[in-house]
């Protein structure tokens, strides 16, 4: 019996010809240029920001440096570097760098320390530690503007809650005039600080510490180290890292310090608390010498600068070199 139906040809599935190498290196061109022109996009606005509200003063700051200028107009008294001469022949800016370097190294000294204490602490399993780390973190929370503010009250000479807690113990003859003693107004400077930002510290040191392997500690404590063994041998070596951008943090912040001495005591007495920025700040808005200001903040600019370039490369260079090593290998 033959089949009526016709006989069906057999055709081959079509396929488009595979694109030539020269046009997939078009296309790959192209996608490369929409990739770099959307990057571009999006960091034009935040570059024109930076620009403008950080380049652009730090290179007039400089210009300025080199004038004899109050503030009005532009500046047109040109006298070179006779502004950096009477910088470093003025006493006040002196005793500003020896305050500056005083602050760091009681910071480095007390405060740190006595923020990883309490980190060490509140990484141990304890009832309540979720509220103890809010209160010790709240401090930084608060605004230097307020902090100044309680603590100026605080420390009132008679009334305030510091001396009447010292009478109240017959210890009055240890209060008194805390910011406005030459003797004392350091000391009670560095208590508000650390104060204000142990906090900050501390929960940087407690990230650090729960990125240490549990199972170090547990062997080192199986093999008969005791809580001093342990920390020192295990846990301070991997939170190095840590330790070290938050020495880096402090000295700068010590630098910079304005705040809160501005709200407290304005530099008295006597400039016994003045720290850079406010002597830069009396002088350009106080006194209207914008010039001698703007030579001022270009020496703390400088004195940042070469620190973090220097910390960088001979503090950071190994956690740095790790960072890279890392990312190199992901791409491989």
């Amino acid at each position: 019996m033959t089949s009526t139906f016709p006989p069906v040809e057999k055709t081959g599935t079509r396929t488009d010809p595979p694109p030539s190498p020269r046009s997939a290196v078009r296309g790959r061109r192209r996608q490369r240029t929409r990739n770099w022109l959307t990057a571009v996009g999006f960091q034009v606005p935040a570059l024109l920001l930076f620009a403008a509200l950080v380049l652009l003063p730090i290179l007039f700051a400089g210009y300025a440096a080199f004038f004899r200028w109050g503030g009005f107009g532009m500046p047109s008294d040109y006298i070179g570097g006779e502004n950096f001469t009477r910088l470093f022949k003025d006493p006040v800016f002196l005793g500003d760098l020896w305050r500056c370097f005083l602050l760091v190294a009681l910071s480095l000294a007390l405060q740190l320390p006595f923020a990883l204490a309490l980190a060490v602490m509140l990484n141990q399993r304890m009832r309540g530690r979720a509220v103890y780390r809010m209160l010790f973190f709240a401090p930084y929370v608060l605004s230097e503007a307020i902090t100044g503010v309680l603590f100026a009250m605080i420390f009132a000479p008679g009334d305030g809650l510091a001396d009447q807690l010292l009478g109240k113990v017959g210890l009055e003859g240890l209060g008194g005039e805390w910011f406005a003693d030459p003797d004392m107004v350091m000391a009670t400077l560095f208590l508000v600080m650390t104060w204000k930002y142990f906090g900050f510290h501390m929960m940087l040191y407690l990230a650090g510490l729960q990125a240490v392997p549990k199972e170090l500690t547990e062997a080192a404590l199986i093999d008969g180290a005791g809580p001093w063994q342990r920390f020192r041998n295990v846990t301070l070596p991997l939170l190095a890292p840590t330790i070290r951008i938050s020495v880096f943090l402090s000295v700068i912040g010590a630098i910079q310090l304005f705040d809160l001495v501005w709200v407290i005591t304005q530099g008295g007495p006597d400039h016994h608390s003045e720290t850079m920025a406010v002597t830069m700040f009396q002088y350009g808005f106080k006194r209207y010498q914008v010039g001698y200001a703007s030579a001022i903040s270009v020496v703390m600019f400088g004195i940042s600068l070469v620190f973090a370039l220097a910390y960088q490369r001979f503090v950071l260079r190994r956690d740095l070199e790790g960072a890279t090593t890392t990312m190199r290998g992901g791409v491989k």
